[in-house]
């Protein structure tokens, strides 16, 4: 049984984590080194009450202040078929930005209607299949995919409803690779060079298009609030000049999201609630300044709703001593199932899941597997002494690991379990060497 003893890291670890008797980690009432026994490593525990907390939180926290909001789960952060199904049953919306997202949400019968198409390049395969199914809502991102989707619609009989992703130019101050909102960059269409305006013009004109709001998407993760301030601004003042220009009714606006999380201790994002507070508060007295009705609000939370959900276990195994340098202490994953670290240069914590009380320290390097000089987990990182045999358990993994995993140095893509209530349940199995060779043709004739 797990005891109430405040262990390393409570405010970054899944909310139900704890200790038992032995001294373990313990997740959703399971042992996590039990789990690393059964399931092997590299392990991806999802904890479900936290999942379903974070849900909840995000609509509760926004439809308490304005009750007209949809709250969006990024399939791109991690999307398997079971998370797919408990989105369902907490009544989120997806945006999913592949057709392969799409057939993982079609799979579990996914409600079409709560589905909003995103993306930078989608082909006429991706639309077509978002029109077959029904999706809700194909975000436009720039002129050729609208006449594409124009053509594709009229073919189908249909009139798609859709939102127009403006570029504000407005800077979230986050990492280069993942801003969005910018003028350089390739998501969106452009106000500042009237580009935006154009966008509205031509999609109003289209006669398989249904234009009913704006969309736009800063980037992740976001740790300041003032950019979704500044964004909602410039987009509700452009939309006042369509409505008067070009008879736009906006009927919907998402701000988008890209919500930050907590990595490590010191460093912790705005509460589910402050962005909540200043979102809608800026979405509403934007509104009522510009005479708008108020529109039905989207929000992305991106990471934000899954990241804390899940743990990463690693076993760990040979260790190299570099006097004076550093100690470099190897696991069994590494880049080839959480490319984040040497990507991004993202920074975790971790404890040793075998010795999660212990409070004795040492700095060591945890090196990954694969043969890149590169594939670093953590560097200098304070833990209890490791030796092999010993399961590292890595926090907040639940968001952009594993849909960013790869077979590279042919390995093997980790195994998946739901932990609650004590019991672990493997919605996805770990690769076989089989499934490495399966899109192989062999022998050749």
């Amino acid at each position: 049984m797990a005891r109430e003893t405040k262990i390393p890291l409570a405010d970054i670890l899944p909310v139900t984590a704890a200790t038992n008797e032995a001294g373990h980690l313990t997740l959703g009432g399971c042992d996590a080194v039990e789990l690393a026994r059964e399931f092997g490593t590299p392990l991806y525990v999802f904890d479900e009450e936290t999942l379903r907390g974070r849900c909840r939180e995000f609509q509760t926290e926004f439809r308490s202040r304005y009750p007209d909001t949809v709250v969006a789960y990024a399939a791109k952060v991690y999307l398997g078929r079971a998370l797919a199904a408990i989105l369902v049953q907490e009544e989120m919306a997806l945006d999913v930005v592949s057709g392969g997202e799409l057939a993982i949400a079609a799979s579990v019968s996914f409600p079409p209607e709560r589905i909003y198409f995103h993306g930078n390049n989608k082909s006429a395969l991706d639309l077509r299949e978002a029109l077959d199914y029904g999706v809700g809502r194909i975000v436009i991102d720039n002129f050729h995919e609208m006449q594409l989707l124009n053509g594709l619609a009229l073919g189908a009989g249909k009139r798609q409803p859709v939102l127009i992703r403006l570029s504000p130019d407005v800077d979230p101050h986050t990492h280069v690779h993942t801003t969005t909102g910018i003028l350089d960059s390739k998501f969106g269409i452009p106000l500042a060079t009237g580009q935006g305006e154009a966008a509205v013009r031509q999609v109003l004109e289209l006669p398989g298009l249904e234009l009913v709001g704006l969309h736009v998407h800063l980037g992740s993760p976001i740790f300041d609030l003032e950019p979704f301030r500044e964004a909602v601004d410039v987009v509700l003042a452009f939309a006042v000049k369509m409505v008067e220009t070009h008879g736009l009714r906006l009927e919907e606006f998402s701000p988008g999201g890209g919500f930050a999380v907590q990595y490590v201790e010191g460093k912790a994002p705005p509460s589910v609630a402050e962005y909540a507070e200043t979102i809608t508060t800026a979405v509403t007295e934007g509104c009522q300044e510009h005479g708008l009705a108020m529109p039905r609000l989207i929000v992305e939370p991106g990471r934000a709703i899954v990241a804390r959900a899940a743990m990463a276990l690693y076993t760990v195994g040979s260790s190299k001593d570099v006097p004076g340098v550093r100690r470099f202490v190897s696991v069994d994953g590494g880049m080839a199932d959480n490319i984040r670290p040497p990507l991004y240069d993202s920074r975790y914590e971790a404890l040793v899941a075998n010795k999660a009380l212990e409070t004795r320290r040492e700095t060591v390097t945890i090196a990954g597997r694969y043969c890149e000089s590169g594939d670093i987990l953590l560097r200098d990182a304070e833990l209890a002494p490791l030796e092999a045999g010993d399961i590292l358990a890595m926090a907040t993994a639940g968001a952009y690991a594993l849909p960013m995993a790869s077979n590279y140095n042919a390995s093997l893509r980790p195994a998946v379990v739901l932990v609650k209530d004590g019991e672990a349940k493997l919605i996805r199995r770990r690769e076989t060497y089989e499934d490495l060779m399966r899109a192989d043709l062999w022998p050749l004739e």
